[in-house]
Formats: C-alpha cells, sequence, structure tokens
C-alpha cells in the first residue's frame, strides 16, 4: 500500500502541478472568448431554462428523461461531499486564498460544463439496450477519431467513479454521522449501500427520479443553514471574505495560528483542484447524463451547465468555506480537516444540533452522489465492455460503499489522494477534446442564436 501511495504522490504532482491548472482555466478562458462570454450571455436564460415549464416535459421527442431531471442528476454528481469535505479541505491545505481560487475556476468553468454539455448532447448514441448514452469517449471517437484516447476516458471514468463518487462519498458520509450521532461506520456504510441498490438497480430513470426530490430538498436545506450561520456572524464576514480575496495572492503565514505550508502556490492548486472536484467543469462527468435530456438543442441543455457550476461553487461551497473562516475554525482548529472543519463551524453557532445538522447535509449530499457517479461509472464501463458489464458493475459499486464508509480518517484522505489522480487523469482526454471540437461548439452556439433571433426557438 506505501508503494501504491508512493506512486500516486508522484503522478498526482504531474497531473495537478501548475500546468494542470493552467490548461483547466486557460480552456475555460480559451471557449469564454471564442463563444462571446456566454456564462454572462446566458445566465439569465439558463435560469429560464431550469425553471420553465419546459424543464419538466422536454423539448422535442429524442431523449430519455426531462431536461430538469437530468440537471437534478448532474447537481446531484456535483453536489457531494466535495461541497462540504472538500471545500473544507482545500481552505485547510491551502488557506483562505484557495476559496478565491475555487471561485475563479468555478467563473471560467460555467463555460467548460456548458461547451462540455453540448458536445456530449450533440454527439449522443444508442447502445445495444436502447439506452441514450454521451460522453467525450463519444466525442472524441465520432469528432476526432481518437479512438484511443476514447478507451482511455471511458476507463479513467470508469475507475473514478469509485474514487470521487463512491468511496469518498461513503467515508465522509460515516465520519460525519459518526461525529454528528455516534453511529459506527460500517452501520452507516451498510444503510448507504441498501438505499443506493434500491435506486440503482432501476437504471437511469430511477436515479432521475430520485434526484429530482433530493436536490431541491437538501440544496435549500444547507443554504438556509448557512444564511443562518451568516446572520448569526455578520460582524465577522467582511473580513472573512477579505481573506479569501487577500491570501490568494499572499502566503499567509502572519495570519494568527496559521497552519504550516500554506502558500500562494498550495492556494491556487488545492483551490482549483478541489473546486474541480467539487462542480467537475472539466472532468466530462456530468454531460454523461445531462445527453440524455429531451430536448431540441445542444446549447439549449448546455446554458443548464452553467445554472450547474453557478449552485455548486458559488451558492453552496461558499456557504462552506466562509463559515469556516468566519467562525474561526480555520485558524483556531488546526487539528481539524475534510468535513470535521465545517461541523465544528456550524457548531459553534448551534452546539450539538449544528453537528446534527451538518452530519444530515452530508449525508443527503453524499448518498445523492453515490447515485450519479454511479450511472457515470456505468457509462465508462459500458463503453469499453458493453452492456453485459452492468450487473458485474453495480454489485462492485455496492460492495464499494461498504468499504469506504469502513475506513478510518487515514483511509479517507488516501482515498481524496486517489480521487484527486484519478480526476485530473480523466479531465486530459476530456479537455483535448474540448479544444479538438471547439470549431463545432462555435457552430452550434451560432445557429442557437440564430435560432432564438427567428423565433424558432424559446
Amino acid at each position: 500500500m506505501e508503494v501504491l501511495l508512493q506512486i500516486n504522490s508522484v503522478v498526482n504532482s504531474i497531473v495537478w502541478g501548475p500546468w494542470m491548472c493552467a490548461f483547466l482555466l486557460g480552456t475555460g478562458v480559451y471557449l469564454t472568448i471564442i463563444l462571446g462570454v456566454p456564462q454572462i450571455r446566458y445566465f439569465v436564460l439558463s435560469f429560464t431554462n431550469v425553471f420553465g415549464k419546459g424543464a419538466r416535459k422536454g423539448y422535442g421527442e429524442e431523449g430519455t428523461i426531462s431536461p430538469f431531471a437530468a440537471l437534478a442528476t448532474a447537481l446531484a454528481g456535483t453536489l457531494g461531499s466535495g461541497n462540504i469535505a472538500g471545500a473544507a479541505t482545500a481552505i485547510h491545505l491551502g488557506g483562505p486564498g484557495a476559496a478565491f481560487w475555487m471561485w475563479i475556476s468555478a467563473l471560467f468553468g460555467m463555460t467548460t460544463k456548458m461547451v462540455e454539455v453540448i458536445l456530449a448532447t450533440r454527439f449522443r448514441e444508442k447502445d445495444e439496450a436502447g439506452n441514450w448514452r454521451g460522453g467525450s469517449m463519444y466525442v472524441l471517437r465520432a469528432a476526432t477519431g481518437q479512438k484511443w484516447l476514447a478507451w482511455l476516458f471511458a476507463l479513467f471514468a470508469a475507475l473514478a467513479a469509485f474514487g470521487i463518487g463512491n468511496m469518498t462519498q461513503a467515508n465522509s458520509t460515516a465520519e460525519a454521522v459518526k461525529l454528528g450521532f455516534g453511529v459506527p461506520h460500517i452501520y452507516t456504510g451498510i444503510a448507504l449501500a441498501f438505499l443506493t441498490a434500491l435506486v440503482v438497480i432501476g437504471g437511469l430513470k430511477s436515479i432521475a427520479n430520485a434526484t429530482v426530490i433530493i436536490i431541491p430538498f437538501m440544496s435549500v436545506l444547507y443554504f438556509a443553514g448557512g444564511v443562518i450561520l451568516f446572520v448569526m456572524n455578520m460582524d465577522k464576514l467582511p473580513a472573512a471574505f477579505g481573506a479569501a480575496f487577500r491570501y490568494a495572492f499572499r502566503d499567509p503565514m502572519a495570519m494568527p495560528g496559521a497552519i504550516a505550508g500554506w502558500s500562494v502556490r498550495q492556494a491556487m492548486i488545492k483551490g482549483t483542484a478541489r473546486g474541480i472536484f467539487s462542480n467537475e467543469a472539466g472532468l466530462g462527468s456530468a454531460p454523461m447524463v445531462h445527453c440524455t435530456a429531451i430536448t431540441d438543442h445542444p446549447v439549449r441543455q448546455g446554458t443548464m451547465g452553467i445554472f450547474e457550476v453557478f449552485l455548486d461553487t458559488f451558492v453552496i461551497c461558499t456557504v462552506t468555506v466562509i463559515s469556516i473562516i468566519a467562525t474561526g475554525t480555520l485558524t483556531g482548529r488546526p487539528e481539524l480537516t475534510g468535513a470535521q472543519l465545517t461541523l465544528t463551524a456550524f457548531s459553534t453557532v448551534w452546539g450539538r444540533t449544528g453537528a446534527m445538522f451538518l452530519a444530515a447535509s452530508l449525508a443527503l449530499f453524499a448518498y445523492s452522489t453515490v447515485l450519479a457517479w454511479y450511472w457515470y461509472g456505468e457509462t465508462g464501463a459500458t463503453y469499453i465492455l458493453g452492456v453485459k458489464v452492468i450487473p458485474y458493475y453495480k454489485a462492485l459499486w455496492i460492495i464499494c460503499i461498504v468499504l469506504g464508509a469502513w475506513g478510518g480518517s487515514e483511509f479517507l484522505r488516501n482515498i481524496w489522494d486517489f480521487a484527486d489522480t484519478l480526476n485530473g487523469l480523466m479531465a486530459i482526454p476530456n479537455l483535448i477534446a474540448l479544444w479538438w471540437v471547439s470549431g463545432e461548439v462555435r457552430r452550434l452556439v451560432r445557429d442557437f442564436d440564430a435560432k432564438r433571433a427567428r423565433g424558432e426557438l424559446a
């Protein structure tokens, strides 16, 4: 195991080095420029498409689930422990400035996510069982002819799902439930595995039916809890936001109680890495479910990707990081990490009730992520092995939930590290696809704008 950790550390330092941050941010900047700042132009439209009547019924005839159900399932994948444990880990390792880099990555990530969804929808196909499938593997195969890159992306997706979407979620949930309610890890793992099996056995429609209920409820619940915490720490909010901006470019070692190892470089790398872990812009994961939407134009579903990143990072992750900074938990309790930081921050306001609230919130976030990432992992596996692999993948998925929950805090840190590495490996072929097929995206965006101008599309 020690050898694997050392190998992973080396690979992680390569795939999440400064060049990867530049690649991710640079892709978002490039796409933002050539598409005319779509995260601004389509910002209001993204809300209209999310909350309009068509989102529930769908547009056109081709597709499997409604656009809103596709968005809810994608949000289930992004709104996970990364918003609570991952965001907290980012500022624990990178200091308050990591929050700033999370926001920057999200600003351009809104465009990146939009383009990913557009391409996945444009090049979607039906598998042998008649299910709509899509994602970077299909884009790479159909639009670039690079079948080996398509195969690599599918492989990384199938493997990464067990890290980012399975064991980290189960472990973070078990840790939070143990701290909040005193329930042993193994019992939480068994319960989570059972609840997951009830849903994934029914396939995509069953997953979507669950997420359209869970996502709105848990998002409003967590946001409301954060607002109450902000109100009770109103006098500390300016300093908290100020620290996020100030220490994005300055070494925060001068801060009282600062954690050794903080630096501007750490802030940038950890903020970008955890931001991507949270909103998944650049990974190519969420498009695998967005592309199943019943929609009349790829760009329409693409605008929902803008909303997805906005809600994930600018709303939910901001609640997490500012709560930790404003309550003094970050510098006052340097021995804490991950979900423990967020749980302690909420506990400073509500005591034991805060710990229970955070534990329940994390359990909901993690459960929904486990559901969504099952579909992503299955999509990668079926691309390589065909639909015959689905029953075996489901069984392995359920087993790994229990194994992930059973591990301790050291196990969690190792899984986070492996998940970071797999995220980076998954992002590489996806980003290559975005640059390679950017001309097709420009054509689709111009076509969408022209049709809306003529009144052919709402």
